[in-house]
C-alpha cells in the first residue's frame, strides 16, 4: 500500500487539518530523513499552500481547534507549528497554550519549526531584544480579549521572541500576551 493510500484510509479521505475532501495531497512533516506514513499527513491544496507560505490566513486555521487533538503525532506537530506561527492571534495563543506534546514530539516540532526570519526584534530605541530580557511599556496598551489595559511603565520580565520580529510574548497581569516591540523599551 502506498503512503497516500495509507493516509487516505487513516484520514477517511479528508484533509487531516481542515477536513476538506478535494485535492488531497501528502505533506511530509519536516525534518524527514525517510518518508513513511507516520511522518506524513494528508492535506488539501489550501492547507498545503498555506503551510508553505510566509503569511497565514488566520480564519482558515480555526480548524486547528479540532485537528490539534488528533491521535496522529504528525498532525499534532503540524498544528503546534501553525499555532506557534499564529501566536499573535489570541485564539491561536490560547490553543497553543492548551496543546501538550511529550519531549520526543516537542523536539520534532521544534526541529522543523521555521526559523524563516533572521531579522532582529528591536525595541522603540532600536535596541536588540533577546529571549529572557525585561522590557517596559512606553504607553498604555489595550489588551484585546483580556479586558484590561497594560499601563505605561509596566515591566514585562522574561520575554519570548516570536516568528514575527515586530512582536514579543510576555506576561502582564498574569496573562500571557503578544506585545508590539515598538511600544517597549529594553530594561537594563
Amino acid at each position: 500500500m502506498s503512503i497516500k493510500e495509507t493516509l487516505l484510509s487513516r484520514a477517511d479521505s479528508q484533509c487531516e487539518l481542515c477536513k476538506a475532501t478535494e485535492n488531497l495531497t501528502v505533506y511530509e512533516v519536516p525534518p524527514v530523513d525517510s518518508a513513511d506514513s507516520d511522518k506524513c499527513i494528508l492535506v488539501c491544496n489550501t492547507c498545503d499552500s498555506e503551510i508553505n507560505s510566509q503569511a497565514l490566513t488566520p480564519n482558515h486555521w480555526r480548524c486547528l481547534n479540532e485537528s490539534m487533538w488528533s491521535t496522529v503525532p504528525a498532525v499534532q506537530i503540524t498544528a503546534w507549528r501553525l499555532l506557534k506561527r499564529l501566536s499573535s492571534e489570541s485564539w491561536a495563543q490560547d490553543l497553543f497554550d492548551m496543546l501538550y506534546l511529550d519531549e520526543t514530539m516537542l523536539e520534532w516540532a521544534e526541529a522543523g519549526a521555521e526559523q524563516d526570519n533572521d531579522e532582529p526584534t528591536l525595541d522603540s530605541n532600536g535596541a536588540v531584544l533577546q529571549a529572557g530580557d525585561t522590557v517596559t511599556l512606553i504607553k498604555d496598551l489595550e489588551v484585546k480579549g483580556a479586558n484590561f489595559t497594560a499601563k505605561r511603565g509596566t515591566a514585562v520580565r522574561n520575554i519570548s521572541l516570536t516568528a514575527n520580529p515586530e512582536h514579543i510574548e510576555g506576561r502582564v497581569n498574569g496573562t500571557r500576551i503578544v506585545l508590539v516591540a515598538k511600544f517597549l523599551k529594553k530594561s537594563n
